[in-house]
């Protein structure tokens, strides 16, 4: 797969898409090898790889370094959860995952109320679906809950006056992401699994014909 003609746009789709419960890389490939990239081309190419390869690592380093920068300020801790939330469920991955265990909390008590926050069901017409899936959390439109915690969210960080902390920590956090990603050499398994992750592209194309 050639990244250089990923375009940033298909990068966030397939970053929005993509499973992200797969472990972080261990430490002794992360930290590998690092060489400077002989042109822009290459440079390109090498960024966009190492940003799906690495993804769940540099999504770690981010929180640890926001972390740091809310030692003194615990209000605005958890606004920056609540707003890590929200983006996470612009994933739909995440967004099917969060729903199903938290049903399957709800379930253990009430499973009246648990049968009530199953997604509905999408009509099929001849063999297809109406329309493009929906994804639902806990019964309810994912927009409903990406409202609700935006404007928590936003409550919390007008309350804790810790919007300029969160903007250095997260310009910190992105440079050391960015800078890895530009001078981490592709190993072998980021190609493989960059060839792993085109095939079920292409077969899910095929099956939906």
């Amino acid at each position: 797969m050639d990244w250089g003609n990923v375009t940033a746009e298909d990068l966030m789709d397939a970053l929005r898409e993509v499973d992200w419960s797969s472990p972080p890389r261990p430490l002794s490939e992360f930290f590998s090898r690092f060489t400077v990239p002989r042109s822009y081309a290459k440079w390109n190419s090498r960024l966009k790889c190492n940003l799906y390869y690495y993804r769940t690592n540099y999504f770690i380093l981010i929180i640890f370094i926001l972390g740091l920068g809310f030692l003194r300020r615990p209000v605005a801790l958890v606004a920056a959860f609540m707003t890590a939330l929200s983006i996470a469920f612009l994933n739909d991955s995440f967004a099917g995952t969060f729903s199903e265990k938290v049903t399957r909390s709800v379930r253990q008590f009430s499973p009246h109320l648990a049968a009530k926050m199953r997604p509905p069901l999408t009509p099929v017409l001849r063999g297809r679906p109406s329309a493009k899936r929906a994804i639902y959390i806990c019964g309810r439109p994912r927009w409903v809950f990406l409202s609700i915690f935006s404007t928590v969210s936003f409550i919390l960080w007008f309350v804790s006056c810790g919007l300029l902390t969160v903007l250095w920590a997260l310009a910190i956090g992105l440079l050391a992401a960015i800078s890895h990603a530009s001078f981490r050499t592709p190993n072998l398994k980021a190609r493989l699994n960059t060839f792993r992750e085109e095939f079920r592209a292409v077969w899910r194309n095929y099956s939906e014909l």
